[in-house]
């Protein structure tokens, strides 16, 4: 048996419950990235190089240093223990491929819609989808060094209500992004331990 039919019959064995977790926002915001930095495996991701072809159909002004693009989706694994996965699935962020978006809601249990506070406006469609889908969510900050804007400002020029999470966060950084995934798994035991309404 090769270490790759081994390696794929261990992993049925031992995750017993596949958690799916969503990352979307605005194009260029650091998705892909934040999947990189904390999957513990070599992520799947499809990013395909940008060209001229695309200059008139996306808005690449902020984000000029920008040379690939995801034109589907990224996918990372995170083991939480012996019996539990969290599957990420990074979003494309730009409009012409929002139309996947509805698939890649299909069984998740949460989100992480990742902003760039330069461009606040860029994540309402994320927020708008998953308040549509009914999908639970925090909002992830990505530092980009932009204008520093205090939580008051970021939730109102996101219409975000005071119980959902706002966390600062460096999707480069291993630890930063674990912390966001974290802060999504405690919202949503918090959510799942309160009475219905």
């Amino acid at each position: 048996m090769d270490s790759a039919t081994s390696d794929r019959t261990a992993l049925r064995a031992t995750a017993d419950n596949g958690l799916k977790i969503v990352v979307v926002g605005g194009f260029g915001v650091g998705k892909t990235t934040l999947v990189r930095s904390v999957s513990e495996i070599r992520p799947l991701n499809t990013e395909e190089t940008m060209t001229r072809a695309g200059e008139d159909v996306d808005d690449i002004s902020a984000v000029g240093s920008k040379t690939a693009t995801t034109v589907a989706f990224d996918f990372g694994r995170i083991t939480l223990d012996a019996r539990n996965v969290l599957y990420l699935f990074g979003a494309p962020g730009q409009e012409r491929f929002w139309f996947l978006w509805d698939r890649l809601f299909a069984g998740t249990l949460g989100a992480v819609v990742l902003v760039d506070t330069r461009r606040l406006a860029d994540s309402w469609y994320a927020i708008d989808r998953l308040e549509h889908h009914g999908t639970p969510f925090i909002v992830a900050c990505n530092d980009f060094g932009g204008p520093v804007h205090t939580e008051a400002q970021i939730r109102e020029a996101l219409d975000l209500p005071d119980e959902v999470p706002l966390v600062e966060c460096d999707a480069r950084d291993r630890s930063s992004s674990k912390y966001v995934l974290i802060t999504l798994l405690q919202h949503l035991r918090t959510l799942s331990q309160e009475p219905p309404a």
